[in-house]
């Protein structure tokens, strides 16, 4: 098919646009005073998928699944607007979503774009599987490696470059030499379009010159809010800020005994970062050096100065964090993030907050002994208490729990942690018993009443 003009590309640009963002029912007008040249019979519509990050479990299903959908919608074509830098779905799930591709009833084409966009590894053997291939001015498809997909699937010009491709890639024009495009470039989805087979347009003239608007209605297709979530999530650098994240925010709760939030969110961090590196290929060696990393953090935020264990985790927390992934690099602004901002966070501000917390030092806290303050929460027999307005990780020392806002007594300081016991109602404290008392005690002086006594018992005058 002819190319458009250049003023006929933005047009039909313009149109696809206007397709994502508003979901056109109907062919596009012709603008008023031009003469149009109308085509018989429905123009149809051409499903466009976005297909951004790796190709995980999630994207996966959901290219069969618009393949399927677009099937049954009877559309011109399946285009997958791609933008990946490979794939970390099993050998079988790759080859079977290739096998999809290349024998679907309609036709599936790839548009590598837009300028920047990059089709690699396993993304892009399924590129090659696609009836149709486009790439736009300033990306690049290639370093396949080895090929998963059987030559079968792929286009025969696909397979012959295969050795150029396997460990490099190539841009638009290259790709144009070696046959793997029909056009020299795409520089936009419209101008690709227009060349698939059954996309419809009509000749518009303005003034002396003769453009072509599309006819076939562009419908674009993206993944839905919750699959989204975990498809982002299986990225390395979300898995990886979120696992450090979550780590961290684990330790900040257990060393603050706050209100919970932090440890809520932490966790819900570490659940995803955990789906997420379940799908990626993970060193397990490199994985241990990060909770090294973070065990060696929590040793010196306990002692509130960083000291060796604080050096070990820089260490560990760098190692780790360079060689997670099998196959990926991570950038250096996540880099700098992750290592950056736990360190800092670990060494500098954890601790001091944790010794402003807490108020005063290990030494010199007998003042606390004897005061008196309210539970936070259930202490049965560890839990969370106010004493003179700042919160404290406290122990009971009796049998008996501690209800929330109850009365408590501070009987003991133990480093960051109260021994407390209940104002009324508690049960004998053991050191009370080994001292044979009944857990009362008063500060009156025994009073002199000239008798004798033997074990506690007066002497019988007889």
């Amino acid at each position: 098919m002819r190319r458009l003009t250049t003023l006929g590309a933005a047009l039909i640009t313009l149109a696809v646009v206007m397709a994502g963002f508003s979901a056109l029912a109907g062919p596009a007008a012709a603008r008023p005073g031009s003469v149009a040249q109308e085509s018989s019979g429905d123009p149809g519509r051409v499903s466009i998928i976005k297909v951004e990050g790796l190709i995980d479990p999630v994207m996966a299903s959901f290219i069969e699944r618009s393949i399927d959908e677009g099937e049954a919608a009877d559309v011109v074509a399946v285009v997958l607007q791609m933008d990946s830098g490979g794939a970390i779905v099993d050998d079988d799930v790759l080859i079977d979503l290739a096998q999809h591709i290349h024998e679907a009833s309609v036709p599936v084409a790839v548009w590598v774009g837009p300028s920047g966009s990059s089709a690699l590894g396993g993304a892009a053997q399924l590129a090659g599987a696609s009836q149709r291939l486009g790439i736009a001015p300033g990306s690049r498809i290639g370093k396949t490696g080895p090929l998963v997909v059987p030559e079968e699937y792929l286009s025969p010009a696909f397979v012959d470059a295969s050795a150029r491709l396997q460990n490099g890639t190539v841009n638009s024009a290259e790709a144009f030499e070696l046959g793997l495009t029909a056009d020299k470039e795409a520089p936009v989805i419209g101008e690709f379009l227009i060349d698939i087979p059954g996309f419809q347009v009509k000749e518009v003239k303005d003034g002396k010159r003769t453009v072509s608007q599309p006819l076939t209605t562009p419908v674009f297709s993206s993944l839905p809010v919750q699959e989204q979530l975990f498809h982002t999530v299986s990225s390395p650098a979300a898995a990886y800020l979120l696992l450090v994240i979550g780590l961290s925010l684990i330790i900040f709760e257990f060393f603050t005994a706050g209100v919970g939030v932090a440890g809520l969110v932490g966790a819900g961090c570490f659940v995803l970062s955990c789906y997420g590196l379940a799908n990626l290929p993970v060193r397990p060696w490199a994985l241990a050096m990060l909770v090294l990393a973070m065990f060696g953090f929590a040793v010196d935020v306990q002692t509130g100065v960083p000291r060796a264990w604080s050096v070990i985790g820089v260490i560990s927390l760098m190692i780790g964090s360079v060689f997670l992934f099998d196959g990926f690099d991570l950038s250096w602004i996540t880099l700098l993030v992750g290592i950056g901002g736990v360190s800092l966070a670990m060494i500098a501000g954890m601790p001091a907050m944790v010794r402003t917390r807490f108020s005063t030092p290990t030494i010199g806290r007998e003042w606390m002994i004897g005061e008196e303050g309210e539970a936070v929460t259930k202490v049965s027999p560890d839990g969370v208490v106010q004493v003179r307005g700042a919160l404290w990780r406290a122990r009971t020392n009796r049998a008996t729990p501690i209800d929330v806002h109850a009365g408590v007594r501070v009987v003991e300081v133990d480093g960051l942690l109260l021994e407390v016991e209940p104002l009324e109602g508690g049960a004998v404290d053991y050191r009370e018993k080994r001292r044979g008392g009944d857990g009362d005690e008063s500060d009156e002086e025994p009073v002199d009443d000239g008798r004798v006594l033997i074990d506690g018992q007066p002497l019988d005058p007889s």
